[in-house]
Parts: C-alpha cells; sequence; structure tokens
C-alpha cells in the first residue's frame, strides 16, 4: 500500500485537483452544483477557509484555498467534503468489493492532488489554469461562458475583463 505524505504548512495557501472516480462520461458535479455548493458552505461554518478560486467541472474540480493562520489541516475539510456531497445523492453507484468492505461510496476517488503555492507568480499561473480549465477540456470556447467558475468574481471585482482568456493555452501540469 502506498504510503501518502502530504506536506501540511500552518496558514498556506493551496491548489487541489479532487477527481470523481467515474471520470468518462460524469457530468455529476454539475449536475449536483447546489448540493456541493451547500455541502462546502457547510464545512466551511465548521472548519475556515478562504476560496481564492475555483472552478467546477462535470467530473472533476481545481480550487485554490488560503487556510486560517496556525491550520494545515485542508484533509479534514477535502474528507467532509466529499463525504457530505456523497451522503446527499441516492446509493445508485456501482461500488467494489474493496469499496463496499471498506463501507465506501464509489463516488471519489480515494485522493487528491495538492500543490502549496509558493509565491504570487505561482499563485497567479495556477488561478489562470483553474479558469482556463474549461475551456482546455472543451466544454467552452470561451472562459467566461462556463458558469461554474470563480472567473465570474474576478471579473466583478475588475480583475480580469470578460474577455480574459481568449487566444490563450495554459499548462502548468498537474493532475487532470
Amino acid at each position: 500500500m502506498v504510503n501518502y505524505r502530504r506536506a501540511y504548512i500552518p496558514g498556506a495557501t493551496w491548489f487541489f485537483t479532487v477527481n470523481l472516480l467515474q471520470r468518462h462520461q460524469n457530468e455529476l458535479l454539475i449536475r449536483q452544483i447546489d448540493l456541493l455548493r451547500d455541502t462546502v458552505r457547510a464545512v466551511r461554518a465548521r472548519y475556515p477557509f478562504q476560496i481564492e478560486a475555483w472552478v467546477v467541472l462535470p467530473e472533476h474540480m481545481h480550487a485554490i484555498w488560503t487556510l486560517p493562520p496556525g491550520e494545515a489541516d485542508f484533509s479534514t475539510r477535502w474528507r467532509l467534503i466529499k463525504s457530505g456531497f456523497s451522503r446527499g445523492l441516492a446509493k445508485t453507484e456501482y461500488r467494489s468489493k474493496v469499496r463496499i468492505s471498506a463501507n465506501e461510496r464509489g463516488i471519489w476517488q480515494r485522493h487528491f492532488w495538492e500543490h502549496a503555492i509558493r509565491d504570487e507568480l505561482d499563485f497567479e499561473r495556477h488561478v489562470y489554469y483553474l479558469h482556463f480549465n474549461p475551456v482546455k477540456h472543451g466544454y467552452v470556447a470561451q472562459v467566461r461562458d462556463w458558469p461554474y467558475s470563480s472567473f465570474h468574481l474576478f471579473v466583478k471585482k475588475g480583475i480580469y475583463p470578460d474577455s480574459w482568456g481568449n487566444g490563450l493555452n495554459i499548462e502548468i501540469g498537474g493532475d487532470d
């Protein structure tokens, strides 16, 4: 068994990729966007974190969070988001024998990918990557056309023009 090691840095800013288990032709996250939003709100009420940017795609999502000073436990927050979302769904998914024996749902990949943001340039690159992701995956032709993204808040705050991302090709790596 692989022993996952994560760097926990109190008060840090993190980029995350979180995937559904069954990614092929799965639109669960956008079909259940209200459940996802409600679950995130409930977790943030108990375990605060600042959402810097977020995009939800049909079968995976990217988020950038900053944890409160002195706090480093992003894993508990993701566990609660994933389990809370799963509990809000009817039990219709396929579950392997391993998942059944572990009393797990078959909704999410067990782990997620995280990256500690190192500096302003790293932050900017990850925000760009996150907001451009719906275009990268071919869901829309322009960033502004994807409704499940913090991009629209960035436009409202004057950080981006509405036309941001047109003609860009953004790659940073990551797990998607």
